[in-house]
């Protein structure tokens, strides 16, 4: 193979191979359950990085079923969202995520810096109730409830919400284990079709796990919980800050 042969089809690795498909990325049905809790602030300036801000001790734990996604195929992921704001505009910086799925979890830390990693999250029905949960093996580490669709939301409202940036740390290692890119990445959600929404009463739990500290940012506070059903587009994102370069 020549080497205009290798930069025409270094997109994603491996080469010949590669764990995903160009973008871009789009999904149908996929489902949310979001509850948002109060936490420690001081728990908080510990994990979100400069030059973000934090306006207030928050967190959104997030369930998301994907059952149609294009190249990512069939998949759940759970995690943690922050609000955050940048240069004063409101978003949300990802802080974990955790996926049963080896192609999103490539894709999403190769292209975007997704903080991405294997587990066995799951959003279920169980009567009248909706139910999210996170297993790290046999290990239960996150458990969230949600009276299921208890009161309709204004769709326009939760709309607006999606147009809200969203960021991540992208980290790719150099051969020697120093840091070859390190950013600050900024994406946003596109082309959303908002199929239903609702709120309902919501509950809790995270656990502490050694290799999934969700229970490091501490549940203090339920203050809402969201049930979500949409089509969207993955938008690609855009560099807003390189930690690698001196400040000038």
């Amino acid at each position: 193979m020549k080497s205009s042969d290798v930069v025409a089809n270094a997109f994603a690795m491996p080469l010949t191979s590669p764990s995903y498909p160009k973008g871009p990325y789009k999904f149908v049905n996929r489902e949310f359950l979001t509850i948002t809790y109060r936490t420690d602030m001081e728990a908080l300036r510990r994990v979100v990085p400069e030059p973000l801000e934090i306006p207030e001790p928050l967190v959104k734990y997030e369930f998301i079923r994907m059952p149609d996604s294009t190249g990512f195929g069939d998949y759940t992921e759970s995690g943690q969202v922050i609000p955050v704001t940048l240069d004063g505009v409101a978003g949300g910086y990802v802080h974990s995520m955790f996926l049963n799925d080896d192609a999103p979890i490539a894709g999403g830390r190769e292209i975007w810096g997704f903080p991405k990693k294997l587990a066995d999250p799951a959003l279920r029905v169980e009567k009248d109730t909706l139910v999210g949960t996170l297993d790290v093996g046999s290990v239960r580490v996150a458990t969230g409830t949600m009276g299921y669709k208890h009161r309709e939301l204004d769709h326009d409202k939760v709309l607006k919400g999606f147009e809200a940036p969203n960021f991540m740390l992208k980290i790719i290692p150099h051969v020697d284990c120093t840091p070859r890119i390190c950013e600050l990445v900024r994406y946003y959600t596109l082309d959303v079709t908002l199929k239903g929404a609702w709120e309902g009463p919501a509950g809790l739990e995270l656990h502490q796990h050694a290799l999934a500290p969700v229970s490091d940012l501490p549940v203090l506070e339920v203050v809402s919980a969201v049930h979500l059903m949409t089509d969207l587009t993955l938008g690609l994102g855009e560099v807003v800050h390189d930690y690698l370069q001196p400040k000038g």
